[in-house]
């Protein structure tokens, strides 16, 4: 199957070729056309944030996701009506969780 092109002479063709050599040129050094590879050594650095929530995303990772067996002491628990709440020790954590929060 032949497609004939008319409106493209030889001299558009090779002129948008040539155009297109330079600009591969023009975009890369030398030494890294030859060898394919960066002349130069990369490097990567994390801000403090991006450290820190990697930890914590760790930290998530290795958690189990569910206690099953807390969880079923609590309802026996709340069933037999023996679950009290410490509200000392729930407004403690609360405030622990605000001074993680703030800093």
């Amino acid at each position: 199957m032949a497609i004939e092109i008319n409106s493209i002479t030889s001299t558009k063709a090779q002129r948008s070729t040539d155009d297109t050599k330079l600009n591969q040129s023009s975009d890369q050094p030398a030494a890294q056309q030859e060898t394919g590879k960066s002349s130069a050594t990369d490097t990567v650095s994390l801000s403090d944030d991006a450290v820190q929530l990697g930890k914590v995303e760790h930290s998530v990772a290795t958690t189990p996701v569910i206690d099953t067996q807390r969880v079923e002491q609590l309802k026996q628990a709340i069933a037999n009506g023996s679950y009290e709440v410490d509200a000392g020790k729930v407004a403690d954590k609360l405030m622990q969780f605000e001074s993680i929060l703030k800093s």
